[in-house]
Formats: structure tokens, sequence, C-alpha cells
């Protein structure tokens, strides 16, 4: 039982995987943003093009 309690108590190493944790969610809610913001570029882009062939 003491042994359980020793490794619940250890927290060593917690902060450091806490900071990973957030820069994997930091990095995953960049990686969305990023795929949105190319697709709505490349769409704006596609209707430039179609106007200017238009005219």
């Amino acid at each position: 039982m003491k042994i359980i309690k020793k490794i619940f108590k250890n927290e060593n190493g917690a902060t450091a995987i806490e900071y990973g944790l957030i820069a994997a969610l930091v990095a995953v809610a960049a990686m969305v943003g990023m795929g949105n913001l190319g697709t709505a570029l490349n769409n704006q882009f596609n209707n430039v093009g179609k106007k200017l062939n238009l005219s």
C-alpha cells in the first residue's frame, strides 16, 4: 500500500507532461486553423481566376 501511495504522491515530471499536452493541443489547433485558412484562400483565388477569365 505504501508503494501505491508513493507512486501517486510523486509529481516529478508532471509539469513537463502538462506542458507537452498543452503544446500538442496548440499544435493541433494551429493545424486545423491553417487548414481552414488554406481552403478559404484557395476558394478566393479560384473566384478571382473565374472573374478574370470572364472579363
